[in-house]
């Protein structure tokens, strides 16, 4: 399991915290090089900038080695907020303009900040698909989901925008998870790794 730049040490914490909820092992490491992505077994994606994020993937030469690894569809990786805009295949005019480079291996269309700027920041707990009880979503400078299409699955909607979406073993959030005390979004993650 392995992150990078933005709020990836939130990720490493609450990750962790859910394998001990589960009783697994596992190690969980920031990814900064390719090497590092060739070692991971799934990936998080965390909030953050998605074009400091971008260009630091490809200048550290993880870049490739992830769009090498996601051309398997069961390789597991979760993107929230600014990692769901790179797991996209589709960007909106501001990835355009920023030169953005986007992972594009799920069947989305993202808005990169449909929700507003800092200011509008805001808490709320959503009720998403395959999910017991609400989830405590943070969203900062949220992007949404546009459109989905193929095997992309909705999973939740917030004034009717789509903020969570699956296709297979990739998750797309708008929202931080790893802000909030609620393990329930990285739990499922890893019962999905199998």
């Amino acid at each position: 399991m392995a992150t990078v730049q933005g709020d990836f040490q939130e990720h490493i914490d609450i990750t962790q915290r859910a394998l001990q909820e589960l009783g697994l092992k596992g190690q969980v490491v920031p990814l900064r090089t390719g090497k590092d992505a060739e070692q991971a077994d799934a990936v998080i994606l965390p909030g953050g900038e998605s074009t400091a994020i971008s260009k630091l993937l490809v200048r550290f030469g993880a870049m490739p080695v992830l769009r090498r690894r996601v051309q398997d569809e069961d390789f597991p990786i979760l993107g929230t907020c600014a990692g769901a805009i790179l797991l996209s295949k589709e960007g909106d005019e501001q990835v355009a303009k920023t030169k953005t480079e986007l992972l594009g291996v799920m069947d989305i269309a993202v808005d990169r900040n449909a929700f507003g700027r800092q200011r509008e920041s805001f808490e709320t707990d959503l009720k998403l698909k395959g999910f017991a009880r609400p989830v405590h979503a943070v969203f900062i400078r949220a992007p949404a989901i546009q459109r989905v299409w193929g095997t992309t699955e909705v999973l939740g909607t917030y004034n009717d925008r789509i903020v969570a979406a699956r296709q297979g073993r990739r998750w797309a959030l708008a929202f931080h998870p790893e802000l909030t005390q609620d393990t329930s979004i990285h739990v499922a993650f890893l019962k999905a790794l199998g």
